[in-house]
């Protein structure tokens, strides 16, 4: 991407479905999804657009396609993740959500949305095409995706769309004591409806740079798409998330099975420390357990010691731990996990 916005790749019809090759390199595509015309496209006169992301295979895995939905300044670049699930014979595909990531586009702001729900779009177009290939699909949602994966599982449910949920540190909860949570949650009702474009917060810059290789961690990402100071936080976006939290807070009703899986620790979001990546330095894990149970009546809790925010981004061997219960949950928990067909 330019730093004026502009996506660093340009669709054209080069590859079968409007695939075209992805910022990931060699074996991985992109798909744009054209999204129905929404509020911001009315305010600025550019339309939303959703990109899903695969690596090429030379045949369908056996077992079935799973669908990962990023977190909150995220997009998807784990591949490492994609590897870990072909070797259990699961195909990975990524969904960049309207506004984040490969699917950010000039005049639209990045990263914000005034409904949690208004991703179901992009969520439904994305399963309907895995669906067409894949006879499982399994939906695993990080930090903001995880919720918004939830709350599209329930709204979903008895409909047979998915086949398992798997949330890896989701946002169930404002990581915050009592007192302030209800404060927040007091003005962003009033702003986010009056001012939903007003500033009300940013991400601290620490998780970021203990990942990123340029400030010295392990990982490889776009900053202009996952800048370590994030993107604005408006008061529309923290009006919807409340709302969807408080939805989780009331119970929810998944009707697959869900694997929830947290670090064993908190750790400081305001300041550097040592533990930033082993231990959950942006969100609370206390607080996702006590959610857990509230999403459905099928849900197993699993918590990875030395784990960061990102498990998928840990160091080793939380790392392994996260992707190996992932793994063990899919045979396990998935209706008939083995081979499709003969």
């Amino acid at each position: 991407m330019t730093t004026d916005g502009t996506p660093a790749q340009t669709a054209r019809p080069d590859g079968p479905d409007g695939e075209v090759p992805d910022v990931l390199g060699d074996g991985w595509v992109a798909r744009t999804l054209t999204l129905r015309p929404d509020a911001v496209q009315a305010r600025t006169g550019v339309a939303p657009v959703a990109t899903l992301v695969r690596r090429v295979r030379a045949q369908r895995p056996a077992r079935g396609a799973v669908l990962y939905l990023h977190g909150f300044v995220d997009y998807f670049f784990q591949t490492h993740v994609a590897d870990a699930l072909a070797e259990a014979g699961w195909d990975l595909h990524a969904l960049d959500l309207r506004d984040h990531g490969r699917s950010i586009r000039p005049g639209r702001p990045p990263n914000t949305t005034t409904e949690l729900a208004t991703y179901a779009e992009e969520i439904d177009a994305a399963v309907d095409l895995l669906r067409a290939t894949h006879e499982r699909v399994v939906l695993l949602g990080h930090s903001t995706g995880g919720l918004t994966a939830a709350l599209w599982a329930h709204a979903r449910r008895g409909r047979g769309r998915v086949d398992a949920v798997v949330l890896n540190s989701p946002w169930l909860d404002l990581q915050k004591p009592q007192p302030q949570r209800a404060a927040v949650t007091a003005a962003v009702a009033v702003l986010g409806r009056v001012a939903p474009r007003l500033v009300v917060g940013s991400l601290a810059e620490h998780y970021g740079r203990a990942l990123h290789t340029g400030t010295g961690g392990e990982w490889e990402y776009d900053l202009t798409w996952k800048p370590h100071t994030g993107f604005p936080v408006t008061a529309g976006f923290m009006r919807a998330v409340r709302r969807g939290q408080a939805r989780v807070a009331r119970g929810l009703a998944i009707d697959v099975p869900v694997l929830v899986l947290t670090s064993d620790a908190k750790g400081p979001d305001d300041v550097w420390h040592d533990a930033l990546l082993t231990t959950d330095s942006v969100l609370d894990p206390a607080q996702m357990a006590a959610r857990a149970p509230l999403l459905g009546p099928d849900v197993t809790l699993v918590v990875v010691p030395g784990g960061a925010h990102d498990l998928a981004l840990s160091p080793p061997p939380a790392r392994e731990r996260y992707l190996q219960e992932v793994g063990a949950f899919l045979d396990d928990r998935v209706a008939g996990a083995g081979p499709a067909g003969p």
